[in-house]
């Protein structure tokens, strides 16, 4: 049994070098991602790791690797479950369906928010499925959702169909990307080999990057002939239309960080948006210490609304969080909240925390009809 952090990432980094050489020595940056994120007992969402906290230094007795490493909005403050509440309930309303469904649930903030909250509001209340892969985090989410265990179920896999309201926050992010890099007017896939220097005794494998000549391109031209270095999102579009595929009735809505692709691909963002999180810092070296930290990279929201549309799902909005909080009705539950649930909160919607970098998109399989969320400030012409 894995029991501390040094043996984790040394049987994750074993298992990734097995499967380079599987591969000819050379596998591209979504497959090490996906390896490093979700590789059965190893992976960063699937071994026993705190990930979601207030505090870096947070541990449970018997947790081996690590305390939490980022805090998500629902951790941060339930006044963001509270209001997403209210254009959930809009929705089901609209779309007379009664189930939700959630996508990477983290902690079980977020789920417990809104049940307790559509409880609150004498609302019936939906029966709530969460999507899952990661067995720890299911354990975790059990626990804080013990009230309502009558309401929710887990499933590890989507059903061939589904009505609802389909919900995701920072998942988009954690999907893998491929790397795409332009040096010398040449664009290259950058992929993970082993590092020519190892083996070392007996070292756990190193790795490190090496680029191929690809026909793979950005979605749209990158102005200038400067090295340029960064992401196309297969694994998330993907995602999406197998979404549009499955849902026959609904909404969707997904909050993450990221931008409309003349943002995303500007001539100057050239270094990518790939990021690591652990103990509340940041890094931006994803082939140190695999299995101990979050990859993650930001979301082109203009793909995202492309595969939604090309797989029959029409888009209802896209805005900032800070809009779309405040249409919803935040400010009103700010002025009852107690000080420190004000400041929390802020962070929600304040321009130099997470109020303009994260964006959310809503997107419905049926009749079109006007979401809250969206009533202001909607960017859609932006995509």
């Amino acid at each position: 049994m894995i029991t501390t952090a040094d043996s984790l990432t040394g049987a994750l980094r074993a298992h990734i070098a097995r499967t380079i050489a599987e591969r000819g020595g050379w596998i591209g940056f979504d497959e090490f991602m996906s390896l490093a994120l979700y590789t059965p007992g190893l992976g960063y969402y699937a071994n026993d790791g705190i990930k979601f906290g207030s505090l870096p230094g947070a541990r449970q007795t018997g947790d081996p690797v690590t305390g939490s490493d980022f805090v998500t909005a629902p951790e941060m403050t339930p006044l963001f479950g509270r209001t997403l509440a209210n254009q959930v309930a809009q929705a089901l309303q609209v779309t007379q369906t009664s189930e939700i469904w959630e996508f990477g649930a983290g902690s079980g903030a977020l789920a417990l928010q809104l049940l307790s909250s559509m409880e609150a509001l004498s609302l019936p209340l939906p029966r709530y499925r969460i999507v899952d892969l990661s067995g720890s985090l299911r354990l975790r989410q059990q626990k804080s959702l013990d009230k309502y265990a009558h309401a929710v179920q887990w499933l590890s896999e989507l059903p061939d169909s589904l009505q609802g309201v389909v919900l995701g926050n920072e998942v988009l992010d954690a999907m893998p990307v491929k790397l795409l890099s332009r040096v010398g007017r040449v664009w290259h896939e950058r992929g993970v080999v082993l590092d020519s220097a190892w083996p070392h005794d007996d070292d756990a494998p190193v790795f490190t990057w090496h680029e191929r000549p690809t026909d793979l391109r950005p979605p749209c031209e990158i102005e200038g002939d400067h090295d340029y270095l960064t992401e196309i999102h297969a694994h998330a579009e993907s995602f999406i239309r197998t979404l549009a595929d499955k849902i026959s009735l609904g909404a969707v809505f997904l909050i993450d960080y990221g931008f409309p692709q003349h943002e995303y691909y500007h001539p100057q963002r050239h270094m990518g948006t790939v990021m690591c999180h652990r103990g509340h810092q940041s890094d931006l070296d994803p082939l140190r210490e695999p299995g101990l930290k979050d990859i993650t990279a930001h979301v082109d929201f203009t793909g995202i609304a492309l595969a939604a549309q090309e797989s029959g799902l029409g888009v209802l909005g896209y805005c900032t969080q800070a809009r779309f909080l405040m249409n919803c009705g935040l400010i009103g539950l700010l002025e009852n909240a107690p000080l420190a649930a004000r400041v929390h909160a802020q962070r929600l919607i304040m321009e130099h925390e997470m109020g303009e970098l994260f964006k959310v998109i809503g997107l419905y399989k049926g009749d079109p009809w006007e979401a809250i969320g969206f009533s202001q400030g909607d960017r859609t012409h932006t995509l």
